[in-house]
């Protein structure tokens, strides 16, 4: 029976790294196996000698799961690299190898997670749209109901655009916001977006998790309830592609507003160019033969049939919309030279060319 298991799993599971860090680890040659050097796919057998950075890792250094709540305050860097000053690691300085589950700005405070629990984590982050975290916010200038529903309903930064969230005012500057994703300073940019500056930003809940009365800069454990509710939440992460559940989520709760275009910035999605050139086309023959949008493709239109059906089953190229249109201008008048009167005049000219030499033949 084989007792092997993947070298990043191994890694994990002694606490050290998460899978993600071991495979960087690998990747960059600081792993050897066996003293040699490690690479990605490589397994671990009972009775294997496993480096990292010249310290020994080894099975018999697994310890019992930790799993911690800590109210960060402003300054400290959500980081493991213990070269970095002010790092999240170096300021709980608790006694086993730890690391946290995700991010919060170093200006930001309040709730984030700490484990020794490599599979967790790559379960957590993975479902990273499953989960709500909920903050309190404050601005630099009173917000109203506007400001309130264009959060909710959406603000396009980072070439995408957020996911409808729930958003409650709580005071003239402040509200609170419960997000299922988490880019890149999301709330900050998104008040940006909407002329406002944060002033003030505070995790106050991470799922079934919640900040309460713990002190700021202090960590608890977390409850057996706490800890089995999520790991319960995260059962069905996939363990196969990191982005697997959220790109799903993204796109059952992003597409209905990604099919309209922004009012104030323009945006349209990458992903609708491609179609767009179809309408594209559509739209042309609506101004040139005054026909529906979506005529048949087997109705008779004369010469210019076959040029439509070259372009529709011409291949995509997925190129910006804005090239589409500027294929499209040379066919419409070359379309429209086609069924204009210079044809016309040459058909013409050929019947009366016929009859004159038939006058010729009869005198």
């Amino acid at each position: 029976m084989d007792q092997s298991i993947s070298l990043n799993k191994f890694i994990s599971d002694t606490g050290y790294c998460s899978r993600r860090e071991a495979d960087n680890l690998i990747t960059s040659g600081r792993v050897l196996l066996n003293d040699r050097p490690a690479v990605l796919g490589n397994r671990y057998k009972p009775g294997d000698t496993v480096e990292v950075d010249g310290s020994l890792i080894t099975a018999a250094k697994k310890e019992k799961r930790v799993y911690l709540a800590l109210n960060k305050p402003p300054g400290i860097t959500t980081t493991t690299e213990l070269h970095i000053k002010d790092n999240i690691i170096s300021f709980v300085n608790y006694p086993q190898r730890i690391f946290p589950i995700g991010r919060l700005d170093k200006d930001s405070e309040g709730l984030i997670f700490l484990t020794n629990d490599g599979d967790i984590i790559n379960k957590i982050l993975r479902a990273a749209n499953n989960h709500e975290k909920e903050y309190v916010v404050r601005v630099n200038k009173p917000i109203d109901t506007a400001f309130l529903q264009q959060m909710s309903q959406g603000v396009p930064i980072l070439d995408t655009r957020t996911l409808p969230c729930k958003v409650q005012m709580t005071g003239r500057q402040t509200f609170r916001i419960t997000l299922t994703q988490g880019l890149n300073r999301q709330i900050r940019r998104m008040c940006e977006y909407l002329g406002y500056t944060v002033v003030g930003l505070q995790r106050v809940r991470i799922m079934n998790v919640r900040l309460d009365k713990l002190p700021l800069g202090k960590w608890r454990y977390l409850s057996d309830a706490e800890i089995a509710f999520i790991k319960e939440s995260v059962a069905d992460s996939s363990k196969v592609s990191g982005e697997s559940k959220p790109s799903k989520a993204r796109k059952k709760d992003a597409g209905p507003v990604e099919e309209n275009e922004h009012p104030r910035t323009g945006f349209i999605p990458k992903s609708k160019s491609s179609g767009g050139r179809k309408q594209t086309a559509s739209s042309t023959q609506r101004k040139e033969q005054q026909e529906p949008a979506f005529a048949p493709k087997n109705k008779p239109s004369g010469g210019r049939k076959h040029k439509s059906a070259d372009r529709d089953n011409k291949p995509q190229t997925g190129k910006p919309a804005e090239k589409s249109w500027k294929k499209e201008n040379p066919v419409q008048k070359s379309t429209g030279s086609h069924r204009g009167k210079p044809a016309g005049a040459a058909n013409n000219t050929g019947r009366g060319k016929e009859k004159k030499d038939g006058r010729r033949g009869r005198r």
